[in-house]
């Protein structure tokens, strides 16, 4: 069963000004690849063509190991992924739609970069119009 949710958008300079002050960067495109995901909330999200989407996750305890990972690919004609950044308790992710259409953002929680098995997953389904 899946939750619907309303994301609030964080504001565009926001999250601007949040990845660059915590030198944000990108997930390593060598990470080891994640296998089935378990069932998660998908939270709808809608915005404009040129607008940037933050998604914000709850920051892990390091000495867990756990990580947030992009567990599968981003329709690149829809959305980009500009950067990634610990902003207090949390890991916010910020894409930029850059085209119109459909994009999922499917993010999962692992040990590691190098574990392949998801422990919790959320879907972002954002439509760009």
């Amino acid at each position: 069963m899946s939750v619907r949710r309303t994301l609030p958008v964080i504001a565009a300079a926001v999250a601007t000004t949040a990845a660059s002050a915590f030198g944000a960067t990108s997930a390593p495109s060598d990470s080891t690849p994640i296998g089935p995901l378990p069932k998660g909330p998908i939270t709808h999200v809608e915005t404009a063509r040129g607008s940037l989407v933050a998604v914000a996750l709850p920051r892990q305890n390091s000495a867990t190991g756990l990580v947030w990972r992009v567990a599968r690919p981003v329709n690149g004609r829809v959305l980009r992924q500009l950067s990634e950044a610990d902003v207090g308790s949390s890991v916010v992710l910020v894409f930029r739609a850059v085209g119109t259409g459909k994009a999922s953002v499917r993010v999962a929680l692992t040990r590691g970069e190098s574990s392949g098995k998801a422990l919790r997953a959320v879907t972002y389904d954002v439509r760009s119009r």
